[in-house]
């Protein structure tokens, strides 16, 4: 399945809202009215967007098409423009599908490390194999750090990945100081010159302070390892928990200031308006998307390709 084809697979019951529900609110030759507007916005809402993004659409809309006569070729794309805009936030720069490591900022010298943060339940441990053997399939070198300590079966099923992709683990027995684990990581990455450490973490509540204080310290013995490390700090979150994946990256990002999402689970049942919702509230970018089960099933996310697949039918 192709990038494009699995992105409209992934948004389906997202892109059902805006295509059947709205599209019947705008009828060509229609007066565009304030009514309209407002039920438009609703529509948005259902779609997990946020009330910042769902504004900011309708606000683009009342500029340019209130009280004129709904040619809708143009309104749509007036909608496309603005989605895709929102996507991009600040960064005018668009990742490339083709270049899976595009999204990743990586070390000048010595390994780039890579911490890996969500709660429970979310794909974590899954997206970290599908993240590792991306790299790996672009001749990286790279070693794991089995920061789950809490559950044992967390750390086997990150070791089974670990043998079936052909990387090396560091592993500590169940209950150890996750930032031993990480520390233990920075020294073997060093030691056999590995391009990227990716370090795995506790499953933790973000509403459990004591956790995400032990998450803060997993970071900064990182940090005192390797230089400028972690280069990147990737937040696994479920497309399907809708908007309690704001709440969880505001406080992960507070707790070890994230640089990106990993959207999982981006199925036929998420809302996939979340992504926006996270962009606008947040300045988070969603770097990677999970369309699948499978170890290839990890895309990188591109704007564009999202609106493109979330809008098509609608005359643009």
């Amino acid at each position: 399945m192709g990038w494009f084809d699995a992105i409209k697979r992934g948004i389906a019951k997202t892109a059902q809202i805006l295509r059947t529900d709205v599209r019947d609110l705008f009828r060509a030759g229609e007066i565009l009215d304030e009514d309209k507007l407002i039920q438009f916005h609703k529509r948005l809402i259902a779609t997990d967007m946020g009330v910042k993004a769902s504004d900011a659409l309708v606000a683009e809309l009342r500029t340019k098409h209130l009280g004129r006569t709904v040619v809708l070729v143009e309104l749509w794309k007036t909608i496309s423009d603005k989605l895709e805009s929102l996507l991009k936030g600040d960064d005018s720069s668009t990742w490339d599908p083709n270049q899976p490591l595009s999204p990743l900022k990586f070390a000048a010298t010595g390994p780039t490390v890579i911490l890996i943060a969500g709660v429970n339940g979310v794909g974590k441990t899954t997206s970290i194999a599908k993240l590792t053997n991306l790299l790996k399939k672009a001749g990286k070198k790279v070693v794991l750090a089995a920061g789950d300590t809490f559950r044992a079966a967390a750390v086997e099923q990150l070791t089974m990945w670990s043998q079936r992709i052909g990387v090396e683990i560091v592993t500590k027995p169940s209950q150890s100081d996750p930032a031993a684990v990480a520390f233990a990581g920075c020294v073997r990455a060093k030691e056999v010159n590995a391009d990227v450490l990716i370090v795995d973490t506790a499953g933790r509540l973000h509403t459990e302070s004591n956790l995400m204080n032990q998450l803060t310290k997993v970071r900064r013995v990182i940090n005192g390892q390797i230089p400028d490390a972690p280069h990147e700090v990737l937040l696994v979150l479920d497309a399907v928990t809708g908007q309690n994946g704001i709440a969880q990256a505001q406080k992960f990002t507070e707790a070890v200031a994230c640089t990106g999402i990993i959207l999982a689970k981006l199925d036929g049942t998420a809302r996939g308006g979340v992504v926006v919702a996270i962009r606008q509230q947040m300045s988070l970018p969603v770097k990677y998307i999970g369309v699948g089960e499978q170890i290839d099933d990890l895309q990188v996310f591109n704007p564009q390709g999202f609106v493109s697949a979330l809008l098509e039918g609608n005359d643009i």
